[in-house]
């Protein structure tokens, strides 16, 4: 690594940890109610909302009308979504005539997009039409990511709560998410990005003669827009088939860093916030660490894989699959942000990784996508794992586990457990149905080890809700559509409603005051104690599969095999 690529890590570090606070700040108003810089030009329309959906601000729910309120949302919007693509070519703005979209992929592709996975088993500028691409998948790349922001807040509440069962209202919380949040920072993303070079127009692909006398299509379209809150929501999807690759989507040095930065802003902000809600910043801080402190080291190990010398090309180090105008470092910064922050963007192709490298980046996804995670949906993982951390700790402590002053018993248990094995069964079942049938195996272009992982890590993106492709497997057919669309069904909802959940039973319990046996949880042995907890769990659940594929990869590599 050359002194002006680890200049740029530590910027990119620095700023992600400068802005956390004071995003994190705002957030922190913005759900509380209170006034903002925005609040005089965006009430009036925050109301006319309201008005327009019959909500009152005051008028809380339980946990099972908000969870109630987030699939039939959803569903709203599945729905619409997929009738979109099926009737796309005879709608308007299609100036390149794309026809309608096949059922299974539309299911897939409207599954991806209103769980906040943005997978995608298409070409973006050879599939979509420009009208799908805006009020389909634009929309539900703000309201999807607006959702994951409302549970954790809804979350927080009841962690928190002194009064009552209730957990405040979806429709103000996701209102609140798009208009005080999402809208303004994609906006200035958005024109950032145009001046960088990045397109934002309604026009036909242009023809363009190349040096070598071949015709070539310059796709255009509604780029820059797009492209702001796939990074700021973590969707990920992109308007072009190679993504942040594609110099139209990300053409020069400052794009790349700011849509790094803004794939982990509002994950790591989100932390701060929850420390004001729950009355304590050291809570936040402590989540914050840790979610840190896993994505540097694997950072670190992805670096030095990237970095040692590979025997299968000689003994050189690896460029082939890298972004070249960018480098090897921040090829694989974007690859360690994207699958830790369940963004899916990628800039370089995670499957011409070393297997070591690659390894960790579905190691970041199957861990449960709490290494700062999707907007909002990382930080209520990670909830899951400290509940379980308070519950381990206690049991070795010989007391009754607390968490903010509130017993953690065996029903918060049961419904924790319930949000980590039902996405990680449905990682390895559908593996396990890829790797023994023809139509799974009959989509990869590898075999061996790297064949498994590549399938693995489709259901493992799919589940996780996260959305990169470790590329070279075909998943635009039937049986990958069908089965990757379920499993972004489980990854989503797996999660949401038991923690919701145990938001409602922790909501309505006591405070206790502390005593000389509480166990401190914004502490740094607690921060050692989570990232324990949460390395064993992945470790026992998914060290099998990964010694399967990565793993094994890796030791044959060192003897020159490659598959």
């Amino acid at each position: 690594m050359s002194g002006l690529e680890f200049v740029q890590v530590v910027l990119f570090f620095g700023l992600l940890i400068a802005c956390t606070p004071l995003l994190g700040g705002y957030m922190a108003r913005v759900f509380q109610g209170q006034r903002t810089p925005l609040t005089f030009a965006l009430r009036p329309a925050e109301h006319a909302f309201y008005r327009v959906m019959g909500v009152k601000t005051d008028d809380e729910q339980d946990w099972k009308a908000y969870a109630g309120a987030v699939i039939a949302f959803t569903l709203i919007g599945f729905a619409f979504l997929f009738v979109l693509q099926l009737i796309q070519g005879a709608l308007p703005l299609n100036p390149a005539g794309l026809g309608n979209v096949e059922p299974f992929l539309a299911f897939n592709t409207a599954t991806s997009f209103v769980t906040n996975t943005n997978w995608q088993s298409y070409g973006g500028e050879t599939t979509l039409s420009y009208l799908t691409q805006s009020i389909g998948l634009a929309v539900q790349n703000f309201v999807s990511a607006a959702t994951g922001i409302a549970v954790v807040i809804a979350v927080t509440r009841g962690l928190a709560g002194r009064t009552g069962k209730l957990l405040g209202n979806f429709w103000v919380d996701l209102v609140r998410a798009t208009l005080y949040v999402l809208l303004p920072l994609s906006l200035a993303l958005a024109l950032v990005l145009i001046s960088q070079g990045v397109v934002q127009n309604l026009n036909a692909p242009v023809a363009a003669v190349t040096l070598s006398g071949e015709t070539q299509m310059l796709p255009g379209g509604p780029a820059a827009s797009q492209i702001a809150i796939k990074q700021l929501g973590t969707n990920g999807g992109g308007f072009f088939n190679v993504n942040s690759a594609h110099p139209f989507e990300n053409p020069t040095p400052l794009s790349n860093l700011l849509q790094l930065l803004s794939i982990l802003l509002i994950p790591a902000a989100l932390t701060y916030t929850y420390g004001v809600l729950v009355g304590s910043r050291r809570q936040g801080w402590t989540i914050f660490a840790a979610m840190l402190i896993l994505f540097v080291v694997g950072l670190s190990v992805m670096l030095l894989a990237e970095y040692t010398p590979n025997p299968v090309v000689g003994g050189l180090v690896s460029l082939e699959g890298k972004e070249l105008r960018f480098g090897i470092t921040n090829s694989v910064l974007w690859g360690a942000a994207t699958t830790a922050a369940s963004n899916g963007s990628v800039n370089s192709m995670i499957s011409s990784y070393s297997p070591a490298a690659g390894g960790i980046a579905l190691l970041n996804i199957v861990l449960g996508e709490i290494i700062f995670g999707g907007v909002g949906a990382g930080l209520y993982g990670m909830l899951i794992f400290v509940l379980l951390t308070v519950f381990l700790a206690g049991l070795m402590v010989g007391r009754s586990p607390e968490y903010l002053g509130k017993k953690v018993e065996a029903g918060e248990i049961k419904m924790a457990i319930m949000a980590v094995l039902l996405p990680s069964a449905a990682i390895l079942l559908f593996t396990a149905i890829g790797v023994t049938t023809e139509a799974g195996l009959s989509s990869r272009a590898n075999a061996g080890p790297h064949g498994f992982t590549e399938i693995m890590y489709a259901f493992a993106s799919g589940a996780g809700n996260n959305g990169s492709a470790f590329a070279g497997l075909n998943a635009n057919t039937p049986f990958y559509n069908l089965l990757i669309g379920i499993s972004m069904w489980i990854g989503r909802f797996g999660v949401i409603v038991p923690v919701l959940a145990i938001a409602g039973s922790m909501a309505g319990k006591r405070v206790a005051p502390q005593s000389v046996g509480t166990f401190p949880t914004d502490s740094p042995l607690f921060v050692l104690l989570l990232i324990a907890v949460i390395l064993i769990v992945g470790a026992l659940t998914f060290f099998p599969a990964l010694a399967l594929g990565p793993i094994v990869e890796q030791f044959l590599a060192l003897n020159v095999r490659a598959f």
